[in-house]
């Protein structure tokens, strides 16, 4: 596999490089590769190309670090003088300042640089955590994105946005950090649980309402196929879910306007989360939820019909994400989704439908969303 060529842009979608298709990410201002495939963890050319430094530092976590972290630190050797590895604890609730600063002691009682490069080896709190600590350390160290969960390959190890949770709000502390290269070997999806494989396909289902509906006709034509991990499909849903983010994020890298589409169902999920407590419901679990909500609160706008709600309840159930939301009361979601990222004066916005593979970012009165959340508490 060749590194991708300086001459595609975003929109031009995937090029094949052998059996490795490569998606290109332009903000204007950086320009990264998001290489996706088989294999690519043993493969030295994934690893060709990336910043030189004489060390490199592998952040994973407990429950990763025995599966693929010695394939990683194998493929680093060659390149790097040395190779350590940080093992953070696993789950949500750990997304925080202890396990933050673990990554700091690490580079900091092990001598590192400027140039020390980290390499996220995990799902999307891995990913996060370490693109925060790569984007703050000496003021910015790179690194490079290696997610391991279906999540993480599809959205969050895409796009630079970096961040740990606080107990009143979930990401609200972070910063946008691009990562040199992304690596998405799909070998590991095999080692992924069942749960968190139908989490992941909440955030490919996502791309399709807010963005092609073709996309999502091909996924309610092939959900079988991705629940049942078949390689074909999973590619080429890793790849189109990838394109889209990659066109999304070079028009609107730091969610001025277009990019705040991809939280479609964030702003319900994110409160199922915070309300729950973190590592309660899976974030794509959440989301799944959350997408049904807005589905159901651009209809109730007079955006959508109805029948768009029951096209995405019954796909979400079909994969087996929850469509019933936790009966946390209407008073208490108005106040976690007030302190949402994307409430403006108080107000809370919401990524809403106004037809299939189209969305937009809207207001609503605190009575739509109050019948919202307790329908779909009795759903």
């Amino acid at each position: 596999m060749s590194p991708c060529p300086d001459t595609l842009a975003p929109s031009e979608a995937a090029v094949s490089h052998g059996a490795a298709p490569c998606v290109i990410v332009d903000t204007g201002h950086e320009r990264y590769d998001i290489r996706i495939g088989r294999g690519l963890l043993d493969d030295p050319a994934s690893w060709s190309g990336l910043p030189r430094a004489a060390q490199a530092v592998i952040v994973t976590n407990t429950t990763i670090a025995p599966l693929w972290a010695a394939r990683l630190h194998a493929a680093l050797a060659g390149i790097y003088a040395r190779v350590t590895t940080v093992e953070l604890p696993d789950g949500e609730e750990h997304k925080d300042w202890p396990a933050l600063n673990q990554i700091f002691d690490h580079l900091l009682r092990g001598g590192c640089d400027r140039k020390t490069v980290l390499f996220a080896l995990g799902g999307g709190v891995v990913g996060d955590m370490a693109g925060f600590a790569a984007g703050c350390y000496m003021r910015g160290v790179p690194f490079v994105q290696v997610p391991t969960t279906l999540l993480a390959q599809v959205d969050s190890s895409v796009g630079g946005k970096t961040a740990i949770n606080h107990a009143l709000g979930k990401n609200m502390i972070g910063l946008f950090y691009q990562p040199a290269r992304v690596i998405c070997d799909l070998a590991t999806l095999d080692t992924l649980p069942q749960r968190e494989l139908v989490a992941g396909l909440a955030e490919v289902i996502k791309y399709g309402p807010i963005a092609d509906a073709v996309f999502l006709g091909w996924i309610e034509e092939h959900l079988d196929a991705l629940l049942a991990r078949d390689a074909g499909a999973l590619a080429h849903a890793v790849r189109r879910s990838c394109e889209i983010k990659a066109e999304v994020v070079g028009q609107d890298e730091r969610e001025g306007g277009l990019r705040a589409i991809l939280n479609f169902g964030h702003t319900f999920g994110h409160a199922i989360e915070a309300g729950m407590g973190y590592g309660a419901w899976l974030h794509g679990e959440a989301v799944g939820c959350g997408m049904r909500m807005a589905t159901d609160l651009s209809a109730r706008l007079g955006l959508v019909p109805a029948a768009t709600v029951d096209r995405m309840h019954r796909l979400l159930e079909r994969a087996g994400l929850p469509v019933r939301a936790p009966a946390l009361g209407a008073a208490r979601y108005l106040e976690l989704m007030g302190r949402d990222k994307k409430a403006e004066a108080g107000q809370v916005r919401f990524v809403v439908l106004e037809a299939l593979g189209r969305a937009v970012v809207r207001a609503a009165p605190d009575e739509l969303i109050a019948g919202v959340v307790e329908d779909a508490a009795r759903v």
